[in-house]
């Protein structure tokens, strides 16, 4: 018989804009269910933090980058951008009001606190695509970890994002020289060849290796200067 341990326990769960949206404990772990697909967990979050560190370290040395970062989730990537004193303007774009409840007042707080206090930092809540497409401003990179891949997507609205015409508005918000990158729990051959179709340069993929079974990775592509 399974032990309360192997038993998740549901912290919270709301009706959300896009659907239900769970926050369970299992074990030492804070996880993030939407519409009954596993998003993230509190277990590592090194893909997160190599999203992060594979855009800055493609911006070759330039001062004080803007990054975007695409999904709060448990709030890896933000913390780790904040932890590091060569990003500049930190703005994360998460959809879920319940997301960033939880990192502002629920469980979630204890990972995001110092880096929501950040004065570079700012949580913009709305949908990822439509802030992208309609957004004046610009950015250096623009990290995004809002599906498990381009071809895994969390919610159909998202496919579009990693198409010709999604990535054509992701190369109009970042400046000359800036970097994409797109985290996915698996390699994608079809995404690269779309990247380097839609313009972007020095395409390549990260991989990041993980406990069992394929290795996550980051996509990577640069708008020409």
């Amino acid at each position: 018989m399974p032990t309360a341990y192997d038993i998740p326990e549901v912290l919270d769960r709301r009706e959300g804009p896009y659907g239900e949206v769970v926050l369970r404990r299992h074990g030492d772990l804070l996880q993030i269910i939407a519409n009954g697909c596993f998003l993230m967990d509190t277990s590592d979050g090194r893909s997160e933090r190599r999203l992060v560190d594979a855009a800055l370290a493609a911006l070759d040395g330039r001062p004080a980058p803007r990054v975007l970062i695409g999904g709060l989730g448990v709030g890896f990537s933000l913390a780790h951008a904040a932890a590091n004193a060569r990003w500049g303007r930190i703005t994360v774009v998460e959809r879920e009001p319940a997301v960033i409840d939880w990192h502002r007042r629920g469980p979630l707080a204890e990972l995001s606190r110092e880096a929501l206090a950040d004065p570079r930092a700012e949580v913009v809540e709305a949908d990822l695509v439509r802030f992208v497409n309609e957004t004046s401003a610009t950015y250096d990179a623009l990290c995004l970890d809002i599906d498990n891949g381009p071809g895994w997507t969390v919610t159909e609205g998202n496919d579009g994002l990693y198409g010709p015409a999604g990535l054509a508005s992701c190369a109009r918000v970042l400046s000359p020289g800036g970097v994409l990158a797109v985290w996915s729990a698996q390699p994608s051959p079809d995404f690269e060849e779309t990247l380097w179709n839609a313009g972007f340069q020095h395409v390549r993929t990260e991989e990041i290796p993980v406990a069992r079974g394929v290795p996550d990775v980051v996509h990577l592509g640069v708008r020409p200067g």
